[in-house]
């Protein structure tokens, strides 16, 4: 089964109205396991394929998720469009719990993660000043509006590596940089998506005011939680009504020919083990298995 849409995010989607899924497919890759199996399925008739980030029960932190293993996964699967579900916290008090927020930019702080497919005999440099999906974005902020949902476009989100929550001077300092959301994931999602020539947007659930408001208890897994289930129905209604849209329609973005001009290395260098391992994205470009 191909089903050219992807979501990711957590496994409260699954019980979304309208979606029947059949199939879970345990996907080998080149990169280890992913977080566990994508499964496969329609929404409304379209078929679509999910994956839970941080495993079924949640079981891995954001630095021990297998980010590249699960982007190649949904990708070998033949997804082209994939939109990501997380839970944020807020840096400005005009993104209030309970709303959605599509995010344009990212400031990366995460140190700990394996982030990039490459390397081991083949280069690249994928251009990512412009890191989501503009048409993508822009067809999930109309869907968004025309249902009257709280959303909002061009977030700036900061990507922390976690696990804890931020400091109140990390808080403070993120807010005077004129960032809008901090979370722990998306950023590196985003990267690999690139690499794997992926439209990729977030859909960022608002659960939070962080940690830099000092009125207020610094920000806690529970209430993160509560806020969270209780708002999953905005992005469900979200998703429903925007995969229809996105299905058979072609992608009006350059995010297919991603590493187009971005593969360094000369072929005729390219070691063999590098050639297999990254055959799904480079066979295109020349840089295949060869016998």
């Amino acid at each position: 089964m191909n089903a050219p849409i992807g979501i990711i995010g957590g496994s409260g989607l699954y019980r979304m109205e309208g979606l029947a899924l059949d199939r879970a497919v345990a996907v080998q890759t080149p990169f280890g396991e992913p977080s566990g199996p994508v499964h496969l399925g329609a929404l409304d008739g379209i078929p679509v394929a999910f994956l839970a980030r941080h495993g079924e029960g949640h079981r891995f932190t954001p630095s021990e998720v297998n980010y590249r293993a699960n982007i190649w996964a949904l990708k070998s699967l033949g997804v082209e469009r994939l939109i990501s579900v997380s839970a944020v916290g807020s840096l400005q008090a005009r993104h209030r719990p309970g709303e959605l927020r599509l995010v344009s930019q990212f400031i990366d702080k995460t140190r700990h993660r394996k982030d990039t497919f490459f390397g081991g005999g083949l280069v690249a440099h994928v251009s990512f000043a412009e890191p989501t999906c503009t048409h993508l974005s822009g067809a999930l902020l109309a869907t968004g509006r025309a249902l009257s949902l709280p959303v909002e476009g061009d977030a700036l989100y900061v990507c922390m590596e976690g696990p804890a929550f931020s400091t109140r001077a990390e808080s403070r300092l993120h807010q005077s940089w004129g960032a809008d959301l901090i979370g722990m994931t998306q950023v590196t999602e985003a990267r690999l998506a690139r690499e794997a020539e992926l439209c990729y947007a977030c859909i960022a659930l608002v659960t939070d005011y962080d940690a830099w408001r000092e009125e207020e208890e610094g920000v806690d897994a529970t209430s993160v939680l509560e806020v969270m289930h209780a708002n999953v129905d905005k992005a469900q209604a979200l998703l429903r009504q925007v995969v229809p849209q996105l299905s058979g329609a072609p992608r009006a973005c350059a995010c297919g020919e991603a590493l187009k001009a971005a593969l360094f290395t000369a072929p005729e260098t390219v070691p063999a083990e590098a050639r297999k391992r990254l055959d799904l994205l480079v066979s295109k470009y020349g840089y295949g298995m060869v016998d």
